[in-house]
């Protein structure tokens, strides 16, 4: 790991805590990668798998388990995105907004940088039946590596984008708080986006009346959403990695300093996340939760990735070699 940068704390008061519905176990079927961090999951049309590892690897993986490396970023895969046309759409923490040719292996560079700087942690992406791209940027501030940095700062140094079909990029929505998946709704009049640090999920409307502007859809979660998908009934399916620290909660309206004081301590003592599966899916209309997993497992957890694919829910992590999969 590279030496860690400066952080820049501000006080910030943390949203308030809301429960959600227990949603109980599931059994679990383990599917061993050849590397560790399969960080996101997605599926495409023949029904396999994609998913990118820490070293920077692609890896296809059928519907019974057999993982191939396709391609390498050379740098660190995120969330992805299966594109109409079947190319698989990547964001990469150091290259950007990326597109793989499943056939040739190729990749390429769809955005590298916003506005003259850098894509610095390029996090989801998504596409909509006219050909255009939404990705999120978690924070403009650190790479991948240093994602603790930006959760100890607590600015809202993250956004949303749109790459046209012409290829202009357009800020949509600014000043958040560690964006991370994005996901159109079946209808496709609106996209969903997470706040993994904010504990929200949000609507931005793509038509009607209340185009171009956010709203919320749930708030105040108990856990910290990652990668989100739409599943086969519309359902919005959430990953979250993490239940909340209240250690480091209660740090955020405090003086900065002892935020700075915490991110010169050894990686070994930095406020750890606790393993375990939990993924919720919730209605697109209401944002209530409305199905759900939480459990422990011995080796499967901090699930980051959530896909349905074939009858089964496939999730993915950053701590351990493998996905996951229950029958829904």
């Amino acid at each position: 790991m590279s030496r860690k940068p400066p952080i820049d704390p501000v006080r910030w008061t943390p949203p308030p805590v809301d429960d959600l519905p227990e949603f109980g176990p599931a059994e679990l079927t383990i599917v061993p990668m050849p590397g560790d961090g399969p960080e996101d999951v997605v599926a495409d049309a023949d029904g396999h798998l994609w998913t990118g590892l820490v070293d920077g690897r692609i890896v296809r993986v059928s519907p019974d388990g057999g993982a191939t490396v396709v391609a390498e970023t050379g740098g660190r895969p995120l969330g992805m995105h299966v594109a109409r046309d079947g190319r698989v759409l990547i964001c990469d923490s150091h290259r950007g907004l990326l597109a793989l040719d499943p056939a040739t292996g190729m990749l390429s560079t769809l955005v590298e940088s916003v506005q003259g700087r850098p894509l610095m942690f390029c996090s989801n992406v998504t596409e909509t039946a006219d050909g255009t791209t939404y990705f999120t940027e978690s924070t403009s501030r650190f790479h991948y590596e240093h994602f603790g940095g930006a959760v100890l700062e607590a600015r809202g140094s993250g956004s949303l984008f749109r790459l046209g079909t012409d290829g202009a990029v357009t800020t949509l929505v600014d000043g958040l708080y560690f964006t991370n998946g994005v996901t159109a709704t079946a209808d496709e009049s609106a996209l969903v986006f997470a706040e993994t640090q904010g504990r929200r999920l949000s609507k931005y409307w793509l038509t009607g009346p209340q185009a171009g502007t956010v709203t919320p859809l749930a708030v105040n979660l108990p856990g910290m959403p990652d990668n989100i998908s739409t599943g086969s009934d519309g359902r919005i399916w959430v990953a979250l990695v993490s239940p909340i620290n209240a250690a480091a909660e209660k740090l955020a309206p405090r003086s900065p300093l002892l935020r700075q004081l915490i991110w010169r301590l050894p990686d070994a003592l930095q406020p750890r996340i606790k393993s375990q599966v939990w993924v919720v899916a919730f209605d697109p209309d209401s944002g209530a939760a409305v199905s759900g997993v939480r459990c422990k497992h011995p080796e499967f957890g901090v699930v980051t990735g959530v896909c349905e694919s074939g009858g089964r829910l496939w999730m993915s992590t950053i701590e351990y070699p493998a996905l996951a999969y229950t029958h829904l």
